[in-house]
């Protein structure tokens, strides 16, 4: 047990009313999202959004071809409630769909928050019908690193110790073995850096709060941050960060996980030593129908 999912909640609810005006982040990876589909050729007719706030995705993916039917789910009420319908309120870790009844299930930078990742994709795959596709971002271990040594450093030095203030993500490396792990077929991980100019560290911290992405690890500090420390932390962001602009950079890193719910139909590998070619010899033929390239001077 890693995050509070209780805080998780009530930083949702604090954030619903106003998250129109913090969610550029969101729109972004929607949009990035929504691209990725396009490239899949089937359609969707049943899909669910898992974390989908005030249906960010529901919107962006409203025109889609092929998506008939999308609910969005989320941990917070007043989220769920400005959602398009369908809209659920649900935990992300207890999945309420019935086992191979959803085509798609995507997810737009909410399962950073989950405890238990891989029981999570377990129960993804097994809500996914045969060769439904499961897509989704989340934050990964680059995010907020400028902000994570300010505050680690501010905070040792004015509070004689150190407390997580900033969340644990995900590792690229990881991810694909957890997809596996859960069975899903042809799993594809890479990532995206996104790097969002701001004018103080203050406003990156505010942002971060508009948009319900505040701390909300379990062993975090419980008590008010101090005045000072923030001030600190914030000073030496600035002098370590600060562009000839006079503005700041905060780096959000975007881990994309992409699995299919196994089928009879689906391409396979090949069994190992049943090649017929050499992959060395492929590798220096000419190419066929071409002339060899002239490789002199």
């Amino acid at each position: 047990m890693i995050f509070d999912r209780a805080s998780v909640r009530r930083h949702r609810d604090r954030a619903a009313a106003g998250l129109d005006g913090y969610g550029f982040l969101f729109d972004e990876v929607a949009d990035r999202l929504a691209d990725r589909l396009d490239d899949v050729t089937r359609t969707f007719p049943v899909a669910a959004d898992l974390g989908g706030r005030t249906g960010t995705l529901a919107r962006t993916l409203s025109n889609r071809k092929g998506i008939e039917t999308l609910v969005t789910c989320d941990i917070s009420a007043a989220m769920a409630g400005r959602a398009p319908a369908p809209a659920v309120v649900c935990d992300d870790e207890f999945l309420p769909f019935a086992p191979a009844s959803l085509d798609l299930i995507v997810s737009n930078l909410s399962l950073h928050w989950v405890n238990d990742l891989p029981g999570l994709l377990v129960q993804a795959r097994r809500a996914l019908k045969p060769d439904g596709l499961f897509l989704a971002a989340l934050l990964g271990g680059e995010t907020l690193r400028e902000l994570r040594d300010a505050l680690a450093e501010a905070e040792i030095e004015g509070e004689g110790g150190l407390s997580p203030r900033v969340s644990p993500f995900a590792d690229v490396r990881d991810c694909g073995a957890l997809l596996q792990r859960a069975g899903f077929a042809l799993p594809v991980v890479d990532s995206d850096t996104i790097t969002v100019s701001y004018e103080t560290p203050l406003a990156l911290m505010r942002d971060l709060r508009g948009m319900g992405e505040t701390n909300a690890v379990i062993e975090r500090r419980k008590t008010v941050s101090r005045r000072a420390t923030l001030l600190d932390a914030a000073r030496r962001y600035a002098e370590r960060h600060t562009d000839a602009e006079g503005r700041v950079p905060a780096t959000f890193q975007v881990v994309w996980l992409t699995g299919w719910a196994p089928s009879a139909d689906q391409p396979k590998p090949k069994k190992p030593g049943s090649a017929t070619i050499r992959l060395e010899d492929a590798l220096n033929a000419p190419p066929q129908g071409l002339d060899a390239p002239d490789r002199k001077g």
